[in-house]
């Protein structure tokens, strides 16, 4: 169905008193300029999420805190993901402009704190560096929600309904630069200079991204009066957070797991107050998240397949790097440059289908072809296996990231053209919110697959390997392979030629002690000494047999002993070189296990994703066809009721 696009003025209701429609008012120079501030500051947020992760490992070595490794992002992600749709609501209100700026401060105030974190200024502050700096990462995730909550906003706001496709896809291929400049930065800043300036490096970005948007912006206000739903805000904030920590923890199966009580505790938490939430918001004059909204099927449809594209999208890159490192051999800190083929389509996808939509006017089509398009992705990434050469794998990113590219441009064109211009800010917000808690979620079912099917292939792939090793080996492959450690690894991959090094220094230095063994018992010329020497249960079985059948006679002169000794060695020689030969053989069947089973794995959870993907595609079939003015058409329709007042 095909529908004209609501006037500016939404749905027949009047405009709130003193709205100003910024995209008439403001001449092209200032909104340039307005823009390019606004996506420094986006950018600052988004650079921030794949910066850090490169530089984590110094990071714990320096502030000696591994058992908190995983906070440091989790605490970002707390603050963050819970905050966006507060700060939509109140760039409504107060307008975007003193919201955008107080995100920033706090972001720069977070970063700089980060990179002191540890420091003896702050002494034993909060216990130690490294839970300063979970601490100070959580204040960065207070201000980076209101980077990206507000920033798409701010598009609708200065640019006309025939304008805004274009500019959306370059928030969109923002996020692809700041994935491929983030670990490349990390790297270098951490390697070269200090891991503290990759928390530093943002206040200078910071500074211009302050000055473009102080100078410039007006307060983009939408008119509506300040009436704060205060308890509204708590409860979505105690909604999502144990949520988010109920999602982690589950996943963490050595530590809690999904039957752990404070696990099912946080789960109950987020339930009572999610009822909570909706009761107080269909009450509340002036809701955080107004309900009235999921009568708009665009709105509706469209952030519950922003829910689904979430979690594709997140789990799309977490397990492709997984399959870089660990079956492709890739280095864990080059996999984030490894997945550039998919940032490149992503970009690319994201550009184009923001200029198509302004120039066909229609938006549903494109956002169709694009998910039909990932699923293809995820169906070509289905068919990984141990040896798909990597040419294959980069064009099948390539697919992929041409799906994913057109998603958060035109699902924030579709949602922002389809409610009431005051109500934009809450209403991007709320996609975005919606499309993080897909990516948690997401993360947390995938990981709990990862963690079940790795488990299974590599205990059925270890089993016939055991079977056959050498009897030394076979304790270690049995722990090695009941998925364990297989899955707890990670990001580090399987090291075979290390593995036989060290191996072959360990064989040799076990026959070197057996020889000294043997050596001083023969020397002695006792044969009770060469006996006992015998009974380890240790030595070789052709060689206790050999030491068994020494006779008396054999060590009783210098020469016999020199003889028998010759023997020995030369026997020890040939059993050394086929100890080496036989772990070097069991050591590249495990590498190929090892790899096989991630292979394996990843397929089958790209298999998954075509479902999840073919959810989004289904939640798209029923939103409105909204017909938006085009370029030719003059760029905006009808000037709002409080523009028509000015």
């Amino acid at each position: 169905m095909t529908q004209n696009s609501p006037t500016p003025g939404g749905f027949g209701e009047q405009a709130p008193e003193g709205r100003i429609n910024y995209a008439e008012v403001l001449d092209f120079p200032t909104k340039r300029l307005i823009l390019v501030g606004t996506l420094l500051a986006l950018f600052l947020a988004a650079l921030d999420q794949t910066i850090v992760s490169t530089s984590l490992p110094k990071i714990v070595k320096d502030l000696n805190g591994l058992n908190l490794y995983s906070w440091v992002t989790t605490a970002y992600l707390l603050a963050s993901t819970a905050m966006v749709p507060i700060y939509g609501k109140l760039s409504d209100i107060y307008g975007r402009k003193p919201v955008l700026l107080f995100g920033i401060v706090v972001f720069l105030l977070g970063s700089a704190l980060c990179g002191a974190a540890g420091e003896p200024f702050f002494g034993n502050l909060f216990g130690g560096g490294m839970l300063q700096l979970v601490v100070f990462r959580g204040l960065q995730g207070l201000g980076a929600a209101a980077l990206t909550s507000v920033a798409f906003s701010i598009v609708a706001d200065i640019f006309a309904p025939a304008e805004r496709g274009k500019y959306q896809g370059l928030f969109g291929a923002v996020f692809g630069l700041s994935s491929v400049i983030g670990p490349l930065l990390g790297g270098f800043l951490t390697d070269q200079v200090s891991w503290r300036w990759v928390f530093y490096v943002n206040v200078p970005i910071g500074a211009v991204a302050m000055a473009f948007i102080f100078l410039k912006m007006p307060r983009l206000a939408s008119g509506l009066k300040p009436k704060i739903d205060y308890l509204g805000a708590l409860l979505i904030v105690v909604f999502s957070v144990p949520l988010l920590l109920a999602l982690t923890f589950g996943a963490d199966s050595v530590n809690y797991g999904w039957s752990n009580p404070v696990v099912l505790g946080l789960f109950a938490l987020s339930a009572v107050a999610l009822i909570a939430f909706l009761f107080v918001e269909s009450r509340h004059e002036s809701p955080i998240l107004p309900l009235s909204l999921f009568q708009n099927p665009t709105f509706a449809w469209g952030v519950t397949a922003r829910f689904f594209i979430g979690a594709a999208f997140l789990g799309a890159i977490l397990f492709l790097s997984l399959y870089l490192v660990n079956v492709q051999g890739v280095s864990a800190t080059a996999a984030g440059t490894a997945t550039i083929p998919l940032t490149v389509g992503l970009i690319f996808g994201a550009v184009m289908s923001g200029q198509l939509a302004s120039r066909l006017g229609y938006y549903k089509i494109l956002i169709i072809i694009g998910l039909c398009l990932m699923m293809g992705g995820f169906l070509l990434l289905s068919t990984l296996d141990a040896d798909t050469p990597y040419g294959r794998v980069v064009l099948f990113m390539v697919v992929l990231g041409l799906g994913i590219g057109p998603a958060l441009p035109l699902f924030n064109l579709a949602i922002q053209n389809a409610v009431k211009p005051w109500e934009i800010g809450v209403a991007t917000s709320s996609g975005q919110f919606f499309q993080q808690m897909g990516s948690t979620i997401g993360t947390a079912v995938f990981g709990a697959v990862l963690s079940s099917v790795l488990s299974a292939q590599m205990t059925s792939n270890f089993k016939p390997i055991i079977a056959s090793a050498p009897p030394a080996l076979q304790a270690q492959l049995k722990s090695f392979g009941g998925g364990t450690s297989g899955g707890a690894r990670g990001q580090n991959s399987f090291d075979a030629a290390a593995t036989k090094a060290q191996a072959e220094a360990g064989i040799k230095k076990g026959f070197s002690g057996i020889l000294q063994a043997v050596s001083g018992a023969v020397n002695s010329g006792s044969v009770a000494a060469v006996q006992g020497v015998a009974a380890n249960p240790q030595l070789p079985a052709q060689l206790r047999t050999q030491l068994t059948a020494i006779p008396a006679q054999a060590i009783a002169t210098p020469q016999g002993r020199a003889q028998v000794l010759g023997g020995i060695q030369q026997g020890l020689n040939a059993a050394q070189t086929q100890a080496v030969s036989a772990t070097d053989t069991t050591i590249d069947k495990v590498a190929r296990a090892i790899k096989v089973s991630f292979a394996s794995t990843v397929s089958r959870i790209y298999l998954i994703s075509i479902f999840v993907a073919l959810l989004a595609l289904l939640a798209v079939i029923p939103m409105p066809n909204l017909k938006m003015p085009t370029r030719g058409e003059g760029g905006g329709g009808r000037p709002s009721p409080a523009m028509a007042e000015i």
